[in-house]
C-alpha cells in the first residue's frame, strides 16, 4: 500500500476554493490520505489567539472539533456548510483523515510557510481568474504559490459562466 500523502487545500470559502476542494476529491485524495484544509485570516482581524500561534499558526485542529461553532469562531473563522459537509463525506467514503489549521497574516506567504513546515505532499489552491493588470497590481496568490512552494501545486481554475 502506497504511503499515505498530506494534501494541503487552501479554503476561504469563495466560489473557487469550494471548486478547488471538489476537484482534489474527485481527483486527487485517495483512500489514507490526510486532508489539511489551509486558512489564512487576514492580519487585519484579531482574534486573542493569533499573537499565540502569529508565526507557527493554529494547531492541527481534527474536523469533529473543526464542526463546533465555538472553536471555529476562536479562530475568527465562520465554517461553511457545503465545505464541512463535503470533508465529512470524504472522510468516511475515502477513510481519510480531516484537519484544518489556521494563519494569519498574507495568504501568498503563509500558503507557501504551510507547504514547507507541514512537508505537504501536494496542495491545491483555487484560481479568482484575475485579468493580467489586477494580477500585476495586486499580486496573485496562486502564482505567488506556484514559484514559491516546496512541493507541487494544483491551481483550479473555476469554469468561465456559460
Amino acid at each position: 500500500m502506497a504511503k499515505a500523502r498530506s494534501i494541503g487545500i487552501g479554503m476561504d470559502y469563495s466560489a473557487t476554493s469550494k471548486i478547488a476542494l471538489k476537484w482534489a476529491i474527485d481527483n486527487l485524495i485517495e483512500e489514507g490520505d490526510k486532508i489539511i484544509i489551509i486558512h489564512v485570516v487576514s492580519s487585519k482581524l484579531d482574534p486573542t489567539n493569533k499573537q499565540l500561534f502569529e508565526d507557527t499558526g493554529s494547531p492541527l485542529i481534527p474536523l469533529d472539533e473543526f464542526r463546533e461553532i465555538n472553536v471555529s469562531k476562536y479562530y475568527g473563522l465562520n465554517p461553511d456548510r457545503e465545505v464541512l459537509d463535503m470533508l465529512d463525506t470524504v472522510s468516511k467514503l475515502k477513510k481519510v483523515i480531516v484537519v484544518a489549521k489556521v494563519y494569519w497574516g498574507d495568504a501568498r506567504e503563509k500558503l507557501c510557510d504551510a507547504a514547507e513546515h507541514l512537508k505537504l505532499d501536494s496542495l491545491v489552491v483555487g484560481s479568482r481568474g484575475l485579468g493580467v493588470l489586477k494580477r500585476v497590481l495586486l499580486g496573485s496568490v496562486s502564482n505567488h504559490v506556484v514559484q514559491n512552494a516546496t512541493c507541487p501545486v494544483t491551481v483550479v481554475k473555476a469554469s468561465p459562466p456559460k
